[in-house]
């Protein structure tokens, strides 16, 4: 019998909402994992991919995680992992020099054998870049096999990868094959294969509201067993408050009491009508609550013309954008950059790769993409004549797309994102051992 701890999206220094506090919760979830390891006495700790949040973490990351790891050697427990795409897709990786220091293996074609288990590895793969791979690995003498990768795999939600390929393609029959990327852990049997996510350690957006964990894995000559450990993380307070027409901020503070917000991260939906509410004013007397921080997410439709308090927050300016880019009726190809641009699951370090590949794949595959989309400001004038308009709209989002890519940050490496469209490349590269 072989047990593992199957883990992934630790997002080691995330310093999430801007709060230092938050980084080192991202770091403290890690080290829990590894000390259930330890309590437990696993056979191996899996890791699925995205062990940072980004290609160059700090100093007081990178010391936490190797003191994590030596934890993990002195116990004899090896640490097996695959890079994902908030780490890199190109270059040296820091698990690269984790193994150099023997603290790490990184899985690849060459099966890693843990007991009765041969462990592959898969590293995340740009969508452009998977019609090259070939899965073929080196087979090995053991009763298991079991890939480890990083993606977006079906049959699973936002799925834009084939297990089903994978499986079908592979020299390698495995037994189960263990997943990183989406946060959402879950479990699916495809013909006798069993795969898994085993969902984030933190919470790396208000959408998670689940306990986060991890997979506990047992392999038998008869069977896989997946169990769900749960990790203790900062809480998180979800108040929903449904304003009606006469109620304001008072109803908002007495709905923010009910909770226990001591050291909490208070994520605050407003839904209904009511009065106009600042979401400083929350924000403010949840930390006086005691909350770590406060975010509030205001669904109403709000009147443009009402009188606004001088308070202002910063809590999610992407809001404003997001409701800005809605206006200019860009194509879809503009969308498309706009949310490569600025969507947290795009680690800053691969903007640039990323928003050249899929100009590049649309322009090639769907010039429709860059037809501007109808303005509502235009809706009036439909009868007007509109010649001229799809090649001024395809010369607009082209040097859109190239301003984003001069502007996003330069860095020479890289989650849940897709990175550069490169020849096929050595073991240093998202490819790992696929090239």
């Amino acid at each position: 019998m072989t047990r593992v701890i199957h883990t992934g999206d630790t997002h080691i220094g995330y310093q999430q909402y801007h709060s230092p506090e938050r980084r080192q919760d991202f770091l403290d979830a890690f080290e829990r994992v590894v000390s259930d390891a330890l309590d437990e006495g696993v056979d191996a700790v899996v890791h699925a991919g995205d062990l940072y949040h980004d290609r160059r973490p700090e100093l007081p990351d990178l010391l936490g995680t190797l003191a994590a790891l030596r934890r993990l050697d002195d116990a004899g427990i090896p640490f097996l992992a695959i890079v994902g795409n908030h780490e890199s897709t190109r270059g040296g990786q820091w698990l690269d020099l984790f193994e150099r220091l023997g603290l790490a293996t990184r899985l690849g074609r060459d099966p890693h054998v843990v007991g009765d288990v041969a462990f592959y590895g898969l590293d995340h793969v740009p969508r452009s870049r998977r019609d090259e791979l070939d899965y073929q690995f080196d087979p090995a003498d053991a009763e298991r096999s079991v890939l480890v990768a990083h993606g977006l795999f079906t049959p699973f939600a936002h799925a834009d990868w084939e297990t089903e390929t994978v499986l079908a393609e592979s020299n390698v029959d495995f037994d189960a094959v263990l997943l990183g990327d989406n946060h959402v852990p879950d479990t699916a049997d495809l013909d006798g294969t069993w795969v898994t996510y085993c969902g984030s350690t933190e919470r790396a957006s208000a959408s998670e509201r689940d306990p986060r964990g991890y997979n506990l894995v047992e392999f038998t000559p008869d069977a896989v067993d997946i169990r769900r450990r749960t990790l203790e993380t900062r809480p998180f307070a979800f108040v929903e408050v449904d304003l009606a027409g006469d109620e304001g901020i008072e109803r908002v503070r007495r709905r923010v009491r009910e909770f226990d917000l001591e050291d909490a991260v208070v994520i605050v939906e407003l839904r209904g009508e009511g009065e106009t509410v600042t979401p400083a004013a929350v924000e403010s007397f949840a930390v006086e609550e005691g909350a770590l921080v406060a975010r509030v997410n205001d669904k109403r439709d709000i009147d443009d013309d009402a009188d606004l308090a001088t308070d202002v927050t910063f809590a999610d300016p992407d809001d404003a954008v997001r409701e800005r880019v809605r206006e200019m009726g860009l194509s879809s190809a503009a969308l498309d950059v706009d949310e490569t641009v600025r969507a947290s699951k795009v680690a800053d370090s691969n903007v640039r790769d990323e928003v050249r590949e899929r100009v590049e794949s649309l322009l090639s595959d769907d010039p429709d993409a860059f037809v501007a989309a109808e303005r509502e400001s235009d809706a009036e004038d439909e009868d007007e004549s509109s010649e001229g308009v799809e090649d001024v709209a395809v010369a607009e989002d082209v040097e859109t797309a190239e301003d984003a890519t001069e502007t996003a940050p330069e860095t020479t490496t890289e989650t849940d994102s897709e990175g550069p469209a490169e020849p096929a490349a050595s073991r240093d590269s998202s490819l790992g051992d696929f090239a």
